[in-house]
């Protein structure tokens, strides 16, 4: 399984219309709000890289009010 953390910036005030967007997306486990430079903290899990890949740069990046996101891709 490939694991990837996703760190988001939201449009000020969109933080709880960006968390439903993401809960309806297969590969996303987790959604966290949080206080600091970033909004939202995702845990994202596909079978394979080209999944995971796809589910964020389709998917996730893609979500309206979403400005910007790092993405840390777990490593074994």
């Amino acid at each position: 399984m490939n694991l990837a953390y996703i760190l988001i910036n939201t449009e000020m005030g969109s933080e709880a219309k960006v968390t439903n967007d993401l809960n309806k997306i297969e590969e996303v486990k987790e959604v966290y709000a949080v206080y600091g430079v970033y909004d939202l903290i995702v845990r994202i899990e596909a079978e394979t890289m080209e999944k995971l890949k796809t589910a964020i740069s389709d998917s996730i990046r893609t979500i309206e009010n979403v400005r910007t996101t790092l993405t840390m891709i777990v490593v074994d």
